[in-house]
C-alpha cells in the first residue's frame, strides 16, 4: 500500500494511558495500478447495467481522489490508462453508453491531474481531427447526462487544432455525394463551438441575470463577473463591426502616416461608410447598457472599471445617434448629487470612449469642464475626505484625450487642461494623483518641456520637493505660498490675503489652521520683498504660534506694544498644553511632529524682552514636567532662545539633567544644548556662565557622548537611535564651532572618544544611522577650515578615506561601507569601538548587512594570521567586549553569533595548535557565565560557541564537552534538541574530538533519541 505506519511508544508506568502511537500517512506511488487496470477493463461488462456503472464510477473516483494533493504520482500511469479507454471509444462497435462511460473516466483523470497536463497526452495527429470532429458533431448539446463527453471532446479538438497543418487540405472536394455543397473543416469547427458554447439563447441568459439581481450582491467578484457577462451578452445582439463614425487619428498603416503632409483626422473610406446604414437594435441592448450604467456607480472599483470597458465596447457597435445618447448618459454621472463612485466610473467610461475614438470632438466642449471639476474633486466625510480616485481617473481621461485627438481638436481647451493638470501634479496631497497628472499632459502643453523636466514622475513623488521646490499638506502649502509671493507680491497683498483673513476666523477648524499659517507665511514673504524693493507692506493656539513667528521674522513694529504680552502668553500656554494638542494622535505622529512644530514655531519672537529671568526659569521647570511633549517643547524653546537671553545663565540652562523616562525629551535636550552653545559662542578665557570655555566644555562633551551611547529600547524599538542621531549632529556642530574659534581648548581627551564613538556608530547595522555617523566622521576628518585637531591616526584615516573619494562612498550600502570600516580594526585607538559596532552587524539578522560585515571582518582577521601579536591584541579586544557586556543582550547575543562564525571560519587556527590557549580558556569561562541565562536565543548562540571551541587542544576541550553534556540534560526540551543537533554537526566537522570506536554510537544516539 501507499500508506506507511510507524509506531513509537514509551512506557512511563503500568497504565496504557502512557503509550503514545504516532501514525504517518505518506503516498509514495500509485499502488492501485493493478486494481485500476482491472476496473477499466471491466467497463464493457458494466456499461449496460446502471447499478454496475455507478459502482465502477464511484470506485474509480475513490481511487483517484486520494491523489488530489499528489497528482504527479499518476504521471507514469496516465498513458496506459488513456490508451485502454481510447480503445473502447475508437471501436466502432462500442455502444454509446460505453463511449460516454469512457469519457466520464477520462474526465475524472483530467480533473485530478489537471486538464492542462492531461490534454497534452491526447492523440493530436492530423488523422485524429476528422474522427473527433465527427464524434463531437453527433453529440446532443441539450443532454445534461453526457456533458463530460462534450467537455473531453472539446479538449481533444483544441489539441488537434494546434497541429501546424493547413485545414483546407482536409476538405478535398467541397461537394457531397448528393451534389450539395459541403461545409469546410473550419466552418464545421466553428459551428460545433457555437452550438456547444451558445446552447442557450443570449436573451434567456440576460433575463436570468436580471432575475438574480446580482448587482445587489455584497460580493465584489460576483458583481464584476456579472458585469462582464452582461456586456458579452450585449455584444452578441450587435453586429461585429467598427463604427464608421468614430474619430480616427492617423492611419493604421505606418507608411500612410509618414506620407501624409500634415496631421489630420483620417476620413473613413467608402467601404466603412456603407456599413453605417441603419439597422434594428434589439431592445435587449438598452437593458444591457442600463446595467452597465448602473455598474459605473458601484462601490467596488473593479466593477466600475469593468462596466466602463463594457460601455466602450458596446458603443463602438452602435449607430452614431444611439452612441451619442450613451455619452449623454455617462455625462449624467458628473452631478454633485452623485457620489464619488459615480464620478470615478464616469471618468473611466469617458477615458474608454475617448481612447476608442467614440467621443467625437463636438462633445469636448461638454466634457472638458466636467473633467476640470473632476481634477479638483473632493468630498468631506466626517474627519476625512474622499475623491483621490476621481482625480486619478480624471488624469487618465486627460492622458487618453492627448493620445486620441489631433492637437488642433484640443487647442481650444489645452490651456485650461494644462493649468488644472499642473495644479494637480504639484499640489495634490495624493502621490498617485500627482504622478498621474505629471504624465497626462497634452502634446501642445504650454511650456510643456520645461514643466515636465521640473515636475517629472519621480520629482512629484516627494511631498516636500513637490510643495517647496517644484511648487504636512496645509503647512507645506503655506510654505509654497511663501515661495510664490515674490512672483506676484501685489496679487498676494491685495487678493490672497483679504481672502485668507475671513477663513482665519471661520468655523472650519482645518481651514482656520491653514489660513492662519498662510497669513504668517505671506506676511513674512512680503516683508522680504519690501526689503528688496525698498517698499514697506503691511484657530488654534498652535496656529497662532506660527503667525507670531512670521510676524516676528517680518519685524512688525510692535515693540513695547501690549500685543507682545499676549503673544508671550500664547507661546507659554502652548508649550504647557502640548500634550493636549496631540492627545488623539498616535505616539509616533506626536513625537515626529512636535519637534518640527516647536523648533520652527514656538519661540522666534526676538523683539520680546519681557522678564527674561522668569521666562528662562519657566522653561527650565518645564524640563521636569510629567508630560513628554511639554518637556520636548521646553527643551526646544530653550534652544531657540536668542543669545542675549542666555547670557549669564548658561550654567542654569545646561545644568538640568533629564531622567530616562522620555527618549524624545532627551533627544530634544541634546539638540538644544548644541543650539545654545552655537548661540553663546566660544571664548578661551570666557566665563563658564556666558560662553563655552575650558571650564564647561568637558561637561558638554560628556552629555553628547552619553547621547551617542544611548541604546534605549521600548515597544517602538530602538528609540535610543533618535538620541544618538541628535548627539552626533550636535557633536559635529559644537566641534566645528570650537575648532574655528578656540581650537586650543579642544583637548585630545575630548576628540578621541568622540571620533571613536562615531566609528562605532558607522559600523553598526541600521543603514540610516550608519550613514549619518559615517558622513559626520568624514566631515570632521576632512574639514580644513576649520581643521579639527587631535584626531587619532589622522594620516592613516586619510589613506583609508581619501578626500577625493568621500563623496562617492555610499554609507547606506553595506557592500561599500564595511570594507572601509573594517580597516579601522588595524588602528589601536579605534579597534575596540569599531569591533563593538561590527559585533551587532555581523551578529544581526539583515542578510546583506551580515554578509558584507562578516566578509570584511574575516578578511581583516585572516590578514593578520601571520602576526601573532596583532591577532593576540584582537583576541584581547574580543574578550574586553564580552566582559563588559555579559548582561547586555543587545551586544552579547550578536557577539556569540559573530564568535561562532569566526570559529567556524578558522579565524584562530594558529591558536588551536597550542594547548589551553589563554584566549580559549577565558572565552570558556565567560561562556559558562552566559550559560546560566534563561534566554533561549542566548543559550542557542552559546551552544554554537561551545561547539566551535572544541577545536582547541588540551583540557579546555574536555571542559567544553562537559558543558555541552550539561546542556544536553537541560530542563528545556528546546535546549536539549538544539544541543543534540549542534553536537551532531560538531562531530561531523571535527572528527578527532571523539574516539573513532565510539563515534558511530555517539552520533546514532544523538540522531535517534527523541530529545
Amino acid at each position: 500500500m501507499a500508506l506507511t505506519e510507524t509506531e513509537n511508544g514509551y512506557s512511563g508506568g503500568d497504565g496504557d494511558e502512557n503509550d503514545a502511537i504516532v501514525k504517518t500517512c505518506v503516498l509514495d506511488g500509485f499502488s492501485e495500478s493493478a486494481e485500476t487496470r482491472a476496473l477499466i477493463c471491466s467497463l464493457p461488462e458494466a456499461h449496460g447495467d446502471e447499478k454496475q456503472t455507478e459502482i465502477a464510477t464511484q470506485k474509480f473516483l475513490l481511487i483517484l481522489n486520494r491523489y488530489q494533493e499528489q497528482p504527479r504520482l499518476l504521471d507514469p500511469h496516465l498513458e496506459w490508462m488513456l490508451n485502454l479507454i481510447l480503445d473502447f471509444i475508437r471501436n466502432e462497435q462500442s455502444p454509446p453508453s460505453l463511449v460516454h462511460l469512457g469519457f466520464k473516466f477520462l474526465y475524472i483523470i483530467s480533473k485530478v491531474r489537471g486538464y492542462k497536463v492531461f490534454m497534452q497526452l491526447l492523440p493530436h495527429e492530423v488523422a485524429d481531427l476528422q474522427p473527433v470532429l465527427d464524434l463531437l458533431s453527433r453529440q446532443d448539446p441539450n443532454d445534461l447526462e453526457t456533458w463530460e463527453t462534450r467537455y473531453m471532446l472539446l479538449l481533444w479538438l483544441s489539441m488537434t487544432c494546434l497541429v501546424p497543418f493547413d485545414l483546407s487540405r482536409l476538405d478535398g472536394r467541397m461537394e457531397s455525394d448528393s451534389g450539395k455543397p459541403r461545409d469546410s473543416t473550419m466552418d464545421r469547427i466553428l459551428t460545433v463551438a457555437k452550438v456547444t458554447y451558445f446552447a442557450l439563447p443570449a436573451a434567456a441568459v440576460l433575463q436570468c441575470l436580471e432575475q438574480r439581481r446580482l448587482s445587489d450582491s455584497s460580493e465584489a467578484m460576483l458583481k464584476k463577473l456579472s458585469i462582464k457577462l452582461t456586456q458579452r451578452l450585449g455584444l452578441t445582439f450587435l453586429k461585429p463591426r467598427l463604427a464608421a463614425w468614430r474619430y480616427q487619428r492617423g492611419s493604421r498603416s505606418l507608411a500612410a502616416n509618414l506620407s501624409m503632409s500634415q496631421s489630420a483626422a483620417v476620413s473613413p473610406d467608402m467601404d466603412t461608410q456603407e456599413q453605417e446604414e441603419d439597422y434594428d437594435i434589439p431592445e435587449q441592448v438598452e437593458t444591457v447598457i442600463e446595467h452597465l450604467l448602473v455598474g459605473l456607480k458601484d462601490k467596488e472599483t473593479i466593477v466600475r472599471w469593468s462596466a466602463a470597458k463594457g460601455i466602450g465596447r458596446l458603443t463602438g457597435r452602435l449607430p452614431k445617434e444611439l452612441a451619442d445618447e450613451v455619452v449623454g448618459s455617462v455625462l449624467d454621472c458628473f452631478s454633485f448629487q452623485e457620489t464619488d463612485n459615480a464620478w470615478h466610473g464616469g471618468c473611466l467610461a469617458l477615458a474608454e470612449l475617448g481612447r476608442r475614438g467614440l467621443l467625437l470632438p463636438s462633445r469636448l466642449k461638454d466634457v472638458v469642464p466636467l473633467i476640470i471639476k473632476a481634477l479638483i474633486y473632493e468630498e468631506k466625510r466626517g474627519a476625512c475626505s474622499v475623491g483621490s480616485n476621481v482625480r486619478d481617473a480624471a488624469c487618465y481621461v486627460c492622458w487618453s484625450f492627448a493620445r486620441a485627438y489631433e492637437p488642433k481638436e484640443l487647442e481650444p481647451f489645452v490651456c485650461e487642461i494644462a493649468r488644472a493638470l499642473l495644479i494637480t501634479a504639484v499640489f495634490d496631497r495624493n502621490v498617485n494623483c500627482r504622478r498621474a497628472a505629471s504624465v497626462s499632459s497634452p502634446g501642445t502643453f504650454p511650456h510643456g518641456i520645461d514643466i515636465l523636466t521640473a515636475a517629472d514622475y519621480y520629482a512629484v513623488g516627494n511631498l516636500n520637493n513637490c510643495y517647496l521646490n517644484i511648487s504636512a499638506i496645509r503647512e507645506l502649502a503655506t510654505k509654497a505660498l511663501h515661495n510664490l509671493t515674490p512672483q506676484a507680491p501685489d496679487y498676494m497683498a491685495t487678493t490672497v490675503l483679504p481672502q485668507l483673513l475671513p477663513l482665519a476666523v471661520g468655523m472650519d477648524r482645518h481651514g482656520r489652521h491653514g489660513a492662519i499659517l498662510a497669513c504668517g507665511e505671506i506676511t513674512h514673504a512680503l516683508y522680504k520683498v519690501g526689503l528688496q524693493t525698498d517698499r514697506w507692506m503691511m484657530a488654534s493656539k498652535s496656529d497662532f504660534c506660527g503667525l507670531i513667528e512670521k510676524l516676528s521674522l517680518a519685524k512688525m513694529p510692535f515693540k513695547n506694544d501690549p500685543v507682545i504680552t499676549g503673544w508671550q502668553g500664547i507661546i507659554d500656554d502652548t508649550i504647557k498644553t502640548l500634550h493636549l494638542v496631540s492627545s488623539g494622535a498616535k505616539d509616533g505622529i506626536m513625537v515626529n511632529s512636535v519637534a518640527l512644530y516647536v523648533k520652527q514655531k514656538i519661540y522666534v519672537c526676538v523683539c520680546v524682552c519681557l522678564c527674561v529671568d522668569v521666562l528662562v526659569s519657566q522653561y527650565i521647570e518645564g524640563l521636569q514636567s510629567p508630560q513628554m511633549l511639554t518637556r520636548c517643547g521646553s527643551a526646544l524653546a530653550l534652544g531657540c532662545l536668542p543669545a542675549f537671553m542666555i547670557h549669564g545663565k548658561l550654567k542654569q540652562v545646561c545644568a538640568p539633567t533629564q531622567d530616562g523616562k522620555f527618549p524624545e525629551a532627551r533627544r530634544d535636550a541634546v539638540k538644544a544644548v548644541a543650539q545654545v552653545c552655537v548661540k553663546v559662542g566660544v571664548a578661551a578665557h570666557g566665563s563658564p556662565d556666558s560662553t563655552l570655555c575650558p571650564e564647561n566644555i568637558g561637561e558638554v562633551y560628556d552629555l553628547l557622548l552619553s547621547g551617542m551611547n544611548d541604546y534605549t529600547t521600548d515597544s517602538r524599538g530602538d528609540v535610543g537611535a533618535w538620541i544618538r542621531e541628535a548627539a552626533m549632529s550636535s557633536a559635529m556642530d559644537v566641534t566645528l564651532l570650537v575648532a574655528g574659534s578656540a581650537p586650543e581648548i579642544l583637548s585630545p581627551d575630548l576628540v578621541k572618544p568622540m571620533m571613536c564613538c562615531l566609528a562605532q556608530q558607522a559600523a553598526e547595522k541600521i543603514d540610516r544611522y550608519r550613514a549619518h555617523a559615517g558622513n559626520i566622521f568624514l566631515r570632521l576628518l576632512h574639514s580644513s577650515e576649520p581643521a579639527v585637531p587631535h584626531i587619532p591616526h589622522r594620516e592613516e584615516l586619510l589613506s583609508i578615506f581619501p578626500v577625493e573619494s568621500a563623496g562617492s562612498l555610499n554609507w547606506t550600502a553595506p557592500s561599500q561601507a564595511y570594507p572601509h570600516i573594517a580597516q579601522l580594526l588595524g588602528l589601536p585607538e579605534y579597534q575596540y569601538h569599531t569591533l563593538l559596532g561590527l559585533t551587532v552587524s555581523v551578529g544581526g539578522v539583515t542578510e546583506s548587512t551580515v554578509q558584507f560585515s562578516s566578509h570584511s571582518l574575516f578578511n581583516y582577521v585572516k590578514s593578520i594570521q601571520e602576526d601573532g601579536a596583532a591577532l593576540g591584541q584582537f583576541g584581547e579586544t574580543l574578550l574586553r567586549i564580552l566582559r563588559g557586556n555579559l548582561r547586555n543582550d543587545r551586544v552579547s547575543i550578536p557577539f556569540l553569533k559573530m564568535l561562532s562564525q569566526m570559529l567556524a571560519n578558522n579565524c584562530f587556527e594558529i591558536f588551536t595548535t597550542q594547548e589551553d590557549h589563554p584566549l580559549c580558556v577565558e572565552l570558556l569561562a565567560l561562556c559558562k557565565e552566559i550559560k546560566k541565562s534563561k534566554s533561549f536565543p542566548k543559550l542557542k548562540a552559546c551552544l554554537s560557541v561551545f561547539c566551535g571551541l572544541v577545536q582547541f587542544q588540551g583540557d579546555v576541550r574536555k571542559k567544553v564537552l562537559s558543558q555541552l553534556l550539561l546542556l544536553l540534560c537541560a530542563p528545556s526540551p528546546q535546549v536539549r534538541k538544539t544541543a543534540a543537533s549542534e553536537m551532531y554537526e560538531m562531530f561531523l566537522t571535527y572528527d578527532d574530538v571523539a574516539d573513532p570506536d565510539v563515534l558511530e554510537d555517539v552520533m546514532a544516539s544523538l540522531s535517534d533519541t527523541n530529545w
